[in-house]
């Protein structure tokens, strides 16, 4: 009798352990660094996690990182992973802080899914203006004055917001429901690595496979793009930027524009400095170092016509440069082009606006008969 007694439980306890090992959710595993599926971008990193994705973003200093776990609707989420850290995909809505972020949306045919952007009236995309007109996208402040109670009232999934050292987003993470997920693009020196930021919002919209294709094909053609430049020896003298109340703030040697001028077959004036962001320069200073460069790179965003003419009352520093005697103002009218809204995806386009200026013998085949998006000489 004790004999099949034992031999009943043991049956018992056998199906009780095989029940337990079905139901038992995976536990955690350690991410491989070699499988970042990231390769320009130095600010965040996508790694395949278990049955989905682990996404770590830097916020303003590498030190401090944001990590989320990125799983599909109905998937299995493994054990010991804090409920706030996991984005459930494709997201239902969000609201963009950045025109750098909702244009990924838009471009992917995703842009029902916003719900929420700043600074609206600076933008000129069409389909932007007419759906916040229509109230199916609330313009809801500045970077610098968030109207909370909109952002309450929408409820989204998530919010993508840009950390700026000035402003401090703590009181919506304390408000909100929404998961804040820092979107810190703008910190990339890289024009590649500024691209890669799509790939973030393709994983938000579950659409990752789409948004690596676009990257491919992005990487591929500035990479033939900057070959053509890579052995030329002439190569123009270029500077940047208006003086804002008798300073330059000009782009660093490192910065994402002069990696542009380089790879576009150009000699920046500060490529020896290694800043990746903005000199403060006096005008004296500029003088000394641009008056004889080849060309002036310019962002115009004036709502009065950009002529030399008007440079000149502005500033009578102007006509003594080089650039501006021989009428070589590159110049981008934001207004007119969407530069801050696109050109960041397009770092290809870019690149083949000042290779068309400094080298156009060299744009072949597709580019050939290639004419500037962005930057223009100014007539």
């Amino acid at each position: 009798m004790k004999k099949y007694l034992f031999i009943l439980l043991s049956i018992i306890c056998l199906f009780y352990s095989c029940d337990k090992t079905k139901n038992a959710k995976p536990k955690t595993e350690v991410v491989d660094d070699t499988l970042n599926l990231v390769r320009y971008a130095e600010n965040f990193k996508i790694y395949p996690y278990m049955n989905g994705y682990k996404l770590i973003i830097n916020d303003l200093k590498p030190s401090i990182k944001n990590t989320f776990y990125v799983f599909n609707k109905g998937t299995e989420i493994p054990e010991g992973i804090n409920q706030e850290q996991i984005i459930r995909v494709p997201i239902e809505s969000a609201i963009a802080f950045s025109s750098t972020q909702w244009s990924v949306f838009q471009r992917l045919g995703e842009f029902d899914k916003v719900k929420g952007v700043l600074e609206s009236n600076y933008s000129r995309n069409e389909e932007l203006l007419r759906l916040v007109s229509e109230g199916k996208i609330k313009d809801v402040g500045t970077s610098m004055s968030v109207n909370t109670e909109k952002v309450i009232h929408l409820q989204s999934d998530l919010i993508l917001y840009t950390p700026y050292p000035t402003v401090d987003y703590s009181h919506l993470k304390e408000l909100c429901s929404s998961t804040m997920v820092p979107f810190p693009d703008y910190l990339e020196s890289h024009p590649l690595g500024r691209a890669e930021w799509m790939k973030v919002v393709g994983l938000l919209c579950g659409k990752e496979k789409e948004t690596t294709e676009w990257f491919n094909n992005v990487v591929e053609r500035y990479n033939k793009l900057s070959a053509l430049c890579s052995e030329t020896n002439d190569k123009p003298t270029i500077f940047s930027d208006l003086p804002f109340e008798n300073q330059w703030y000009v782009p660093g040697g490192d910065s994402y524009i002069a990696k542009i001028f380089s790879d576009a077959g150009g000699d920046y004036i500060w490529k020896d400095n290694k800043s990746t962001g903005s000199l403060h320069i006096d005008a004296e200073s500029v003088i000394l170092k641009a008056q004889n460069a080849d060309y002036w790179r310019v962002i115009n965003s004036y709502d009065t016509p950009f002529t030399y003419e008007a440079l000149a009352k502005e500033n009578d520093l102007y006509p003594l440069f080089k650039a501006f005697q021989e009428r070589q103002l590159l110049v981008c009218n934001v207004r007119e082009t969407g530069y801050f809204e696109q050109s960041q995806y397009e770092p290809d386009i870019l690149l083949a606006d000042f290779i068309y200026h400094f080298h156009p013998d060299l744009l072949k085949n597709e580019w050939e008969n290639y004419t500037p998006k962005y930057f223009k000489l100014l007539e």
